[in-house]
């Protein structure tokens, strides 16, 4: 197709099934694609527009009769023509769903809700137009995130550029099946961040490690900048990664404590909680970093009795349970818990780095404390930096915008219960905009997380869905795409996704680029795996090995990064 010139494509037969609808007539089967964008000419204001809209729907209005088909290795037309039906060609009626023309001067689409006559012509939108109305930032332009290109047209022929501001002001929801690969397109997007144009502060939470291989930027021109700029990427690895006590809260400690916690525990807990905080009160302490230790000792304060009066009126049995239960989760030599001092939020935080936190190895439970205590601190850092309470070089002060990418968001944010991360989230993704702390989610199942959450990241990029459930959770919780493309989802093969919401001018079907760099999520090739291991070099190995078992090759590790405390 020609990049400049609009193709006439059809005519218009009448309104569709909704007032915002309408039906066009063609013969062309090739390029009148669900997904695809067509205009016609309305006037407007004294100005003559090109009202766009995007196709929804197509059916058979005629088609060659069923004798003509039966022989296969005849064709149709060949039969046609051998009695006289020379125009016996399959005609389809088009239903387009009416998006508007593009302003200029709003940089968005304007619906001026004039419907077509019947017999208007109907054209293909050529790519150029495509490719200056659809995103709302230039190629590589700053603030720009090249994700991909239009799937109804070749590949890179009409890109697709999403605007970075309001993806991670207003927050990002990457949904996708397993394999459909939503973890690839999410470090298409991390490329995009890190690159010249955009210097972003990214902290990506990793459960499985998958994102080690981003380091690569580091090394790679084509992500530097002329004034020097060269992006960085630092991993932090399990066993580094530690959380300040004191930065728990009641409800993060209850959470950690082992089933079976009776309630009169928990009023034990909660009285020498509030003791401890009140006297770091009274001492103008607030910072001060307390260790699990203390909190013990103010638990132990509370018996009274022994254990003959335990039952007319002591309480040692249930502190002694209670205190077994807080020893059993923090009073351990591998501890994620710690009474030291955190690294401060601008070592995990800085314009052109990207962090990595792997949290593989780490129990569920502890996992969802570090990403809630590590929220709360960078929340609330942002929300007294933008009112200017937090004073320069001290620990609350944070003075520039922050993006955190969480996989598999629904360990997170669960739908049907509540964890004590999923509180943070839900004020982050409805406050967030107005301090600068932007949130993407990543998950393969949009089902099991919270649909309030959901709801709330306003851009979103949808691969393969193929669960019933999430296909409705989908349905219900995305407002920006509309039915016809969502009905696309089961058909989207590896790397398609569609895209909606405030990142892009209207929701578009796209094809994921490649990445810049490796991808970290590959499946194993359990088979291929299998024959190397009955290898001749591979049996020599093993026979000089003093191991029984093959030890795996490893590529060059990213540097291991100390001690974090959060």
């Amino acid at each position: 197709m020609n990049n400049s010139t609009d193709f006439l494509t059809g005519t218009v037969k009448g309104p569709g099934e909704l007032p915002h609808e309408f039906l066009f007539i063609t013969k062309d089967n090739d390029k009148t694609r669900i997904g695809e964008f067509v205009y016609y000419r309305a006037s407007t204001g004294g100005e003559d527009k090109r009202i766009i809209g995007t196709i929804k729907g197509r059916k058979l209005v005629r088609n060659l009769p069923d004798s003509f088909l039966s022989d296969p290795s005849t064709p149709p037309l060949t039969v046609s023509s051998l009695i006289g039906l020379e125009e016996a060609e399959e005609i389809y009626e088009i239903a387009v769903e009416t998006i508007g023309y593009f302003s200029d001067k709003m940089k968005d689409f304007v619906n001026p809700r004039i419907p077509p006559n019947p017999g208007d012509s109907v054209f293909l939108v050529s790519s150029g137009n495509l490719a200056r109305v659809l995103s709302p930032r230039a190629y590589h332009q700053v603030g720009s995130a090249h994700i991909g290109s239009l799937l109804t047209r070749d590949a890179g022929e009409v890109p697709v550029v999403l605007s970075v501001k309001d993806v991670v002001s207003t927050h990002l929801a990457i949904l996708a099946s397993t394999g459909s690969g939503k973890s690839y397109t999410a470090g298409v997007f991390v490329e995009e961040l890190m690159n010249n144009y955009n210097r972003a502060a990214v902290l990506i939470v990793d459960p499985h490690g998958e994102y080690h291989t981003m380091s690569s930027i580091m090394g790679d021109e084509q992500f530097f900048g002329e004034d020097g700029y060269k992006p960085e990427v630092k991993i932090f690895t399990p066993e580094n990664i530690k959380v300040r006590f004191s930065t728990l809260t009641e409800a993060d400690i209850k959470y950690l404590l082992p089933e079976g916690t009776s309630d009169k525990m928990a009023h034990f807990l909660s009285q020498a909680f509030r003791s401890l905080n009140e006297k770091m009160k009274a001492e103008r302490r607030q910072d001060y970093a307390y260790a699990y230790h203390d909190l013990r000792e103010e638990v132990q304060r509370q018996k009274y009795g022994d254990e003959k009066s335990a039952g007319e009126g002591g309480n040692v049995s249930s502190i002694d349970g209670l205190l077994w239960r807080l020893d059993s989760r923090f009073d351990r030599p591998d501890s994620i818990f710690s009474a030291q001092d955190h690294i401060p939020l601008k070592d995990l935080f800085a314009p052109g780095r990207c962090t990595i936190l792997q949290l593989s190895d780490i129990e569920q439970h502890e996992q969802q404390v570090i990403v809630g205590t590590l929220l709360r601190r960078v929340n609330k850092a942002r929300m007294l930096t933008t009112r200017g309470e937090a004073q320069p070089n001290t620990e609350n002060f944070l003075d520039y915008p922050v993006f955190t990418l969480l996989e598999e968001a629904h360990r997170f944010a669960p739908a049907g219960t509540s964890v004590v991360s999923t509180n943070i989230l839900k004020q982050i993704l409805s406050e967030g905009r107005k301090f600068g702390v932007g949130i993407g989610l990543i998950t393969q199942r949009p089902g099991k997380l919270d649909q309030d959450v959901l709801s709330q990241c306003m851009t979103q990029i949808i691969m393969r869905i193929v669960n019933p459930i999430d296909q409705q959770t989908v349905a219900q919780s995305v407002e920006g795409a509309g039915r016809a493309m969502l009905a696309e989802l089961p058909a989207l093969t590896k790397g398609q996704a569609v895209i909606s919401g405030v990142g892009i001018n209207t929701p578009v079907m796209c094809r994921i680029r490649p990445r810049i760099t490796q991808h970290g999520g590959e499946t194993f090739d359990a088979p291929t795996e299998w024959m190397n291991w009955h290898s001749a070099g591979s049996q020599e190995k093993r026979e000089m090995s003093d191991s029984p078992y093959l030890k795996p090759s490893s590529d060059k590790k990213p540097e291991k990064i100390g001690k974090i405390r959060i």
